[in-house]
Parts: structure tokens; sequence; C-alpha cells
């Protein structure tokens, strides 16, 4: 199908999307991401929210509500954005309450997702095709618990660079200590995600003196003055907000891989 008049018909707001993909090819090839990802995701809201761990229930309808409003589902992202904000005052009350509200949407969003890809659309991998050619040998590490981030910003660099993914800071930990040969060269980190957090690995760097040797850059949508405050107190190098769009992106990596260059 893929017409792009049956998304606006049905609510999606197409338009903010592109400010982030650009065209409708990236739209669509970041779409697959999306619905490999939400049912899953879907799957643990439900039961974070059934043992009452008002904690991981929170980072994960803040997840769904990054990645919808990157895709242009207003309503989904305002319906997350909600429960995000309850949950974090571990108000159960309002979880229970409108629990069926967000996932009603969800699973409107997700029907319509399928119906515009086709039936028999194949999700892809996240990971480009280990054919194509990369034009050095620097590796950038993104570490987001989001497979939509990851997969946009691993579509957007492959080519130029080696890229390496952490779906959490303790992936993230182990990735870097074991990076002997100084291949790494800048880090994207979100800082909101289940198990360690971003703040962990800033604090992993901190206690190994790394920020010295690897430059951090951090994607988040937290862009509060006390967050701001406290991630460059550690000496990152910039913050990119999402939803971000390729442009914004490019130039918070450049400028981190010259923070590396300066470094050497």
């Amino acid at each position: 199908m893929k017409d792009k008049t049956f998304l606006i018909e049905n609510g999606v707001d197409i338009d903010k999307a592109l400010e982030l993909f650009g065209d409708m090819d990236l739209y669509n090839q970041t779409l697959q991401d999306f619905l490999k990802e939400v049912e899953p995701r879907l799957d643990r809201i439900k039961n974070y929210k059934e043992i009452s761990d008002m904690a991981d229930y929170a980072i994960e309808v803040h997840a769904l509500k990054s990645d919808s409003k990157y895709f242009g589902f207003t309503k989904l992202a305002d319906f997350a954005y909600n429960h995000e904000l309850e949950s974090k005052k571990n108000n159960m009350f309002y979880v229970i309450d409108h629990y069926e509200e967000l996932v009603n949407e969800a699973n409107r969003i997700l029907a319509l997702v399928q119906t515009y890809l086709g039936e028999d659309v194949t999700v892809t991998p996240a990971t480009p095709p280990t054919d194509e050619i990369v034009l050095n040998d620097k590796t950038i590490l993104i570490v987001d618990d989001s497979n939509v981030t990851r997969g946009f910003v691993q579509k957007i660099f492959h080519q130029e660079y080696n890229c390496l993914v952490a779906l959490d800071g303790k992936e993230a930990i182990e990735i870097i200590s074991n990076d002997s040969d100084d291949k790494i060269v800048a880090v994207l980190l979100d800082l909101n995600m289940p198990g360690l957090s971003g703040f962990d690995v800033l604090d992993y760097f901190k206690s190994n003196q790394l920020f010295s040797k690897i430059p951090v850059s951090i994607i988040t949508s937290d862009y509060s003055k006390e967050t701001r405050d406290k991630v460059f107190s550690y000496g990152v190098v910039d913050i990119l907000v999402k939803p971000f769009n390729e442009r914004d992106l490019k130039q918070v990596l450049d400028k981190t891989i010259y923070f590396n260059d300066q470094l050497s």
C-alpha cells in the first residue's frame, strides 16, 4: 500500500514526521523498526503494570512516547506522555484507569502500520547488511533502549562508521571496557533506560577517567534545566533533544568526533 494519504486520513502527522526523516523512503524503512518493537514493548508495559513496577513502566511508556512522536502518532504520544508523568508520581490509580485507553490506541496504530506497509511485509533488522562498505574503521557506539532510535542512527551513519549498539547501560559499559584498540571515537547516549541508566554510564566514565579518551554526547527527550546542568557537569560534548532530524544528528556527531580529534 504505502499511500501516505491513508496515514493522514487516520490522524498521522506526516508533515511533522518528515521534519525528522526527510523523505518517505527513510520513514517507511524506519517504520518497520517500529513495527518490530511495539508489540514486545506493549508486553513489557503490561507486565510492569501488573507487578506495580512504576519505575520501569515509566521508562517503557517514555520510549513509546518518543517513538510515536517520531512517526507522527500524536494521539498515542500524548497518551504515553500522560502515563509517563503519572507513573513517575507512582499514581497506580491513573495507570489502571487509563491503561485500556493507551493499549487500544497502540493497537490501532499497530493495525494501521501493518495495513500501510502491507500484509506481506518482512520486518528488516536494525543492523545494516554486512556487505556494505564502511569508509573508515572508526566506530561509534549508540546506546538507547529504543530500536527505532538505534535503527535510525545506524541507517544514517552505517556507510561512514562502524556502528555498535547497546540496549542499556550495562551493555554499553561492557562494550566500552572491551574497546582495547581504542576504536570507539564517540558515544551517543540515551539517559532514560531500564537497568543501568545513561547516568550510570556517565558515572562509569567519570570514575575511570574515560571522558579524555572517548567523547560522549547525549540523546534524550528530557531537556529540563536540572538534567542539562547535571549532564554537562560530567563534561559531555553536547545534548541532542528527541525527536531529532538527520541534519541535527550529523551536526552533533561531527562536533563529538571533532572533540575526539582534539583530544588525540
